[in-house]
């Protein structure tokens, strides 16, 4: 056999080798992540719950969820271990601000335009008119200098 008819199996062994050695280095990075949580954490759960860890045990996460409400999850439901900063802004709406000075974007465009009172009264041409724009008397008169319209030979007169 010739090295050009072995390539594609060696390309495809070398493939599977990469994506099996990602997907390890992604269960390390996994567990490693599970294993620093520590009580007092805030962690996501791999259901989307969101919960302060109380205790962590071998297999197991007791977590509390709310006033009141412990529940125990093992260690593999944890999706994430959240950083103080993030979990408060998630769960209690409380913002870091790292800059103090820094512009604040309002929530709506209205307080981004300046207002002049002399440009709110005047209207904008766009070039277009409405029929609810034109004076009645305009739209009533007849253009005696215009040309009657043509017709594909339906008149009555022949």
């Amino acid at each position: 056999m010739s090295l050009l008819t072995l390539l594609p199996f060696i390309v495809l062994i070398g493939a599977m080798f990469l994506m099996t050695r990602s997907a390890k280095k992604k269960q390390q990075q996994a567990v490693d992540m599970r294993n620093q949580m520590q009580p007092g954490s805030g962690v996501r759960t791999i259901g989307g719950m969101y919960a302060t860890v109380k205790e962590v045990n071998e297999d197991t996460v007791l977590v509390d969820a709310g006033p009141g409400v412990d529940l125990l999850f093992a260690k593999n439901a944890i999706g994430a271990v959240l950083t103080d900063d993030e979990y408060n802004r998630i769960v209690h709406g409380i913002e870091h601000d790292l800059k103090s000075d820094a512009d604040i974007v309002p929530d709506d465009a209205s307080s981004l335009t300046e207002t002049d009172d002399s440009a709110d009264d005047k209207a904008v041409d766009l070039g277009k008119k409405d029929a609810a724009d034109e004076p009645a008397d305009e739209a009533a008169e007849a253009k005696p200098d215009a040309e009657p319209k043509k017709t594909d030979g339906d008149s009555e007169a022949k």
